[in-house]
């Protein structure tokens, strides 16, 4: 890289939000005091995933009275995946960091990431040494996701995790055009290939309000993460049908060799619901899987798109929306059902 490459000239943070009304203006706050004391020019990208609560009105407000912020808002929840993946999209930093906007992941490790980006790392994990304030179930489910998906999966994780993390912007182009129907970050980026890097930090507990990744939404994102990127329950389940095939094969033949040299008859109706209810589960478990899979391939047959925006707001003061000297493709345009929103 040349001198000029060490330093971005742009910088993007991407935070997803949803229903974070309480914790709106810390966070401003701790994203004011960053950005002033950051050596390098930063945008900060709000994604709204459709919040019910007065967590809009606050971030309007504070776009319009910053250059720096910008807002969108997603015409329905999409889930954080998405959100992130939107404002990564309107993204115009030679490398861009997601992260949460709960106040959990401190912005303050930033330099780190970006020292290792200089040094020629195309994505920078920053890695969980430990998390606070969470309980031993939450700890266990989490240990048993990256513990599945590098077991049995494509790709590979910190065994710690990994919340957020700094693109690249050749990353972020290769993410955006090979991101599925039913994203799931992590495993999407680590499938990538790219030159990766990590940095460690303490998980912080949750300052304000409540988690919003309750027990159905965990499954959602570990079956969106395992179906795409592995293909271990589509050989389970051929290795347990030649299994079940070869036991009922082997129950055969000692039916007839009984009758046949002892004259003993094999009784047991209980044996045979035994049998029957077995392998009627294992059945119906079977479909289930294959349905997880032919849903999403379904999805990505119908090549809808993850998300729609409804609404943007920025600043009058916002830089222009050009970014030919980072080296981008071409300029991104605003959907032409999004009206840009400038007071």
């Amino acid at each position: 890289m040349n001198t000029d490459e060490h330093q971005p000239k742009l910088l993007s943070l991407v935070l997803a939000v949803y229903n974070e009304e309480p914790s709106i203006a810390a966070l401003l706050r701790r994203l004011q005091a960053f950005r002033q004391s950051s050596q390098v020019p930063i945008e900060v990208i709000f994604v709204d995933d459709h919040s019910s609560d007065d967590t809009p009105g606050l971030l309007r407000e504070a776009c319009r009275t910053n250059a720096c912020f910008r807002y969108l808002r997603l015409s329905r929840n999409c889930g954080s995946h998405a959100a992130i993946l939107a404002g990564l999209e309107y993204a115009k930093g030679q490398c861009a960091v997601f992260l949460a906007s709960d106040l959990q992941d401190p912005p303050e490790i930033i330099p780190r990431l970006l020292q290792h980006w200089r040094e020629g790392n195309h994505v920078v994990w920053a890695v969980r040494e430990r998390r606070e304030g969470i309980s031993l179930r939450e700890r266990l489910i989490a240990r048993s996701f990256y513990w599945l998906m590098n077991r049995f999966s494509e790709v590979s994780f910190p065994p710690q995790g990994a919340d957020f993390a700094l693109l690249d912007r050749r990353v972020i182009s290769a993410l955006l055009a090979s991101a599925g129907a039913d994203p799931s970050l992590g495993a999407d980026i680590a499938s990538l290939g790219f030159r990766h890097a990590q940095v460690s930090y303490v998980k912080a507990a949750r300052p304000f309000g409540r988690s919003k990744w309750n027990l159905r939404k965990r499954l959602k994102a570990f079956a969106d993460a395992f179906v795409s990127h592995s293909f271990a329950p589509i050989r389970f389940m051929s290795y347990a049908g030649i299994l079940m095939a070869m036991v009922g094969f082997l129950y055969a033949i000692a039916v007839v060799a009984l009758r046949l040299a002892i004259g003993i008859p094999v009784e047991g109706w209980a044996s045979l619901m035994v049998v029957t209810l077995v392998l009627g589960g294992m059945q119906m478990t079977m479909l289930g899987v294959l349905g997880e899979y032919l849903t999403r391939t379904l999805r990505e047959a119908r090549r809808q798109p993850r998300y729609f925006v409804e609404e943007y707001v920025a600043s009058e003061m916002e830089m222009p929306w050009h970014a030919a000297d980072q080296g981008q493709e071409s300029l991104r345009q605003l959907p032409h059902n999004v009206t840009p929103t400038h007071d």
